[in-house]
């Protein structure tokens, strides 16, 4: 399978020289694995704990293994092997000079961090690799994607059984990544939660209505949302004040990190079901806040992210909080520009911030702080 280059490839080479464990995080099938054994495969030895001969060999006599994989190895899902993280922080403690000594990967974000945070603090730079962004996507894969997703094999497959490749993904994250992560009851009302939220993607996250319509409790939706979050299926974009309790307060938005799989639990299988559907303004919503979100990440900005909602129903889809200023950002799929598209924005645009709209059309300037540009133009 061709090799498609990354950018977290230029972080990830500068960590190797900085920390002595380098923990990369993320999706399953976002591409972890073939991203190390790319690089690095010549230089470091890898041991997947996805295999139980290999967890089975580290509990049978754990000293002699690390003392085995002393240096330069890559452990993939280190998670599944939680007593590993005690055994690399002595290791790394004998040798605090050694950097890259260890790569460590995990696909489940909470008990990795957690994991990295108890035993590793101050010995680990951590990093996140999600699906592939617009930047690395192949050019004639790019549109395509906003409805068939990013994820690295069905998108060097040029998307051959698409849908074949999403019903396998989902029904392996249900039975392997899930059971791991949580019990969550009954796999059949958790796979039709995710459903609703497909069909819900970009809009307010009510977990009333939710538990009502699965017939589960409140606290059932809430473990499960967390479930997702920690699996990077989904990720939640609280809402924007300068008071910080009430981001916390309030309902956050709902996203996939791939919408790809927004399609195929809506049953949207080409362009032209895509284009005809409802679903359409929120789906490109979607992908571009996802698309937002991968660039930031892989090169580990620090950034925040919010939308922005008045108390009488003005909005901006995205606020990109830097820190030093924000970008504000409304998206539509419309291909014609029209100023009632950046009616908000100019609204609540501050000294120092920039307002972009982002549509299918032509990119053009709009005064000295708000962009009419097209998507892809801002994301490449």
């Amino acid at each position: 399978m061709h090799y498609i280059k990354r950018v977290l490839e230029q972080k990830l080479e500068r960590y190797l020289h900085r920390f002595s464990v380098v923990g990369i995080t993320g999706p399953r099938q976002s591409g972890k694995s073939t991203l190390l054994k790319h690089l690095l495969i010549k230089k470091y030895r890898y041991i997947s704990f996805d295999k139980g001969s290999n967890r089975d060999l580290f509990y049978s006599d754990p000293t002699r293994f690390m003392t085995t994989y002393d240096n330069n190895v890559i452990f993939d899902e280190a998670q599944k092997v939680p007593e590993l993280f005690e055994y690399i922080k002595d290791a790394v403690d004998e040798d605090r000079k050694n950097y890259g000594k260890y790569i460590i990967t995990g696909s489940a974000q909470f008990s990795f961090i957690k994991k990295i945070t108890e035993s590793l603090a101050g010995r680990v730079g951590l990093l996140t690799l999600l699906p592939f962004q617009y930047a690395e996507m192949p050019e004639k894969n790019r549109v395509e994607s906003i409805f068939k997703g990013s994820y690295p094999e069905p998108v060097t497959l040029n998307y051959l059984d698409n849908y074949d490749w999403y019903s396998s993904y989902v029904d392996t994250y249900l039975e392997r990544d899930v059971r791991t992560i949580s019990d969550v009851g009954d796999l059949r009302d958790f796979k039709k939660f995710i459903g609703l939220l497909a069909a819900n993607t970009s809009q307010i996250l009510n977990m009333s209505r939710y538990a009502n319509d699965v017939g589960v409790a409140v606290s059932t939706i809430k473990r499960w949302v967390s479930v997702l979050e920690a699996s990077y299926i989904i990720f939640l974009l609280p809402p924007y004040f300068k008071n910080y309790g009430k981001r916390i307060t309030k309902s956050p938005k709902v996203y996939f990190y791939d919408t790809g799989l927004v399609s195929y639990f809506t049953g949207i299988r080409n362009q032209e079901l895509f284009e005809a559907g409802p679903m359409k303004g929120a789906i490109f919503e979607n992908y571009v806040i996802a698309e937002i979100v991968k660039k930031e990440t892989h090169i580990k900005s620090q950034a925040d992210f919010y939308y922005y909602r008045t108390s009488v129903g003005e909005e901006v889809d995205l606020v990109i909080d830097y820190k030093t200023h924000r970008e504000l950002i409304e998206i539509k799929f419309n291909s014609t520009f029209n100023s009632r598209m950046i009616k908000q924005i100019k609204k609540i645009l501050e000294k120092g911030d920039r307002g972009f709209l982002l549509y299918n059309g032509k990119s053009t300037s709009y005064g000295d702080d708000l962009k009419i540009s097209n998507y892809k133009d801002y994301l490449i």
